[in-house]
């Protein structure tokens, strides 16, 4: 305990400069004749630090020590700073401690130029308390099982071996070991229901490559689509498709051509657009959404 609080004096001397022996006692929930023995045994240590009196005193290191932080480049420091800040969003314990730490220790100010928040609009349909059972499981390798809903619109019980979070595509994924298909499997987070982590622990597999996972069969057969966007809908297209996807026509409306994977979240995503939407390409697409909405039109005797 004391050389972890030591260890954690210095690098708060290292970023304030100046502290003294009340506030260093209250932060470290210890006694001030505490702290004088531990400053007693810093510089016994070779550590260059010393007390002040006066109305800015307190206990201090020399202007000129700093800690052997050779081994990184100005960059390499940086990002790691950056890497640390933005781990923040997942509420990983004890980031703030280590940033504080290695703030001081590269002799760098905190700036807190850049903020992910990974929280939904609607704090309903939050998904972090299953975030944060699924992160856990992870780390003690233990069986998770929960009720998901597939795309198909079936439920069924699930007990996988978690590997990782995944975060893409605006949502949170967990890939697994699914030992009802004896396979890997991304699972989203949002379908989840009733996440229960077993006692059971587990022997990590290893996972394949799923850099590419976008592009596997299992996600179902991907088509090169192409549909016309009204100018209503300008802000969806520049936030959605990139400039090599989208063309503007001289009415205004957008021409987009991309690829995807055929399925009921692709034929939704179209709804999504109402009538600001035409698919174009190819033949097959456009005959099955327009046998969606046909259906779609029944429902209201239209």
């Amino acid at each position: 305990m004391q050389i972890s609080r030591l260890f954690e004096m210095v690098y708060l001397l290292l970023e304030r400069k100046n502290m003294t022996a009340s506030e260093l006692a209250q932060r470290f929930e210890v006694s001030t004749r505490t702290i004088y023995r531990d400053v007693d045994t810093l510089a016994q240590a070779g550590i260059p630090i010393y007390t002040s009196k006066g109305k800015n005193g307190g206990i201090r290191l020399m202007e000129d020590f700093v800690l052997n932080k050779s081994v990184l480049s100005e960059e390499e420091q940086k990002q790691i700073l950056t890497s640390l800040q933005s781990m923040n969003a997942i509420k990983i314990d004890g980031v703030q401690p280590v940033l504080s730490r290695l703030a001081a220790l590269f002799g760098k100010e905190r700036t807190d130029w850049v903020q992910i928040d990974f929280s939904w609009w609607n704090p309903e349909n939050s998904v972090s308390g299953r975030f944060e059972q699924i992160k856990q499981a992870i780390f003690s390798e233990q069986i998770v099982e929960f009720d998901y809903s597939g795309m198909n619109g079936e439920c069924d019980r699930r007990i996988v071996e978690p590997v990782k979070l995944v975060f893409k595509g605006a949502d949170w994924y967990l890939l697994a070991f699914c030992r009802l298909r004896q396979d890997f499997r991304f699972f989203k987070l949002s379908r989840m229901e009733h996440v229960d982590v077993q006692t059971e622990t587990f022997i990590p597999k290893t996972p394949p490559d799923f850099e590419d996972s976008g592009k596997r069969e299992a996600y179902g057969k991907r088509v090169q689509v192409e549909v016309r966007i009204a100018p209503e809908m300008a802000y969806r297209v520049y936030d959605e498709f990139s400039s090599t996807q989208r063309k503007r026509l001289e009415d205004g409306s957008f021409l987009v051509s991309f690829e995807m994977v055929e399925n009921d979240w692709m034929y939704g995503y179209f709804l999504a657009y109402g009538p600001y939407l035409e698919v174009l390409n190819p033949a097959g697409v456009r005959r099955e959404f327009c046998r969606r909405l046909k259906k779609i039109m029944q429902i209201y005797n239209i």
